[in-house]
């Protein structure tokens, strides 16, 4: 019973993320990924990913396309 509660509240977070990365590509016209950070779903774009590995928030020699093998979500 729990686990289905998980299961149906990170479902909704997903659908929610998922709304907020879609809308940000229509304003935006970039590309927008859904991820896991910390245990909760956020949204990045490319640009900002790219800002985070240069800033070395991620592993020395972690690549955009390495984070987007990993996305949940990733718009077109």
């Amino acid at each position: 019973m729990i686990q289905a509660i998980k299961k149906f509240i990170f479902a909704l977070r997903f659908k929610r993320a998922v709304k907020k990365a879609d809308t940000l590509k229509h304003l935006t016209h970039r590309k927008h990924m859904v991820l896991v950070v910390n245990k909760r779903l956020e949204v990045f774009s490319r640009k900002e990913i790219k800002m985070l590995i240069d800033n070395g928030v991620f592993r020395k020699g972690t690549t955009i396309h390495d984070i987007e093998k990993k996305a949940i979500y990733i718009t077109l």
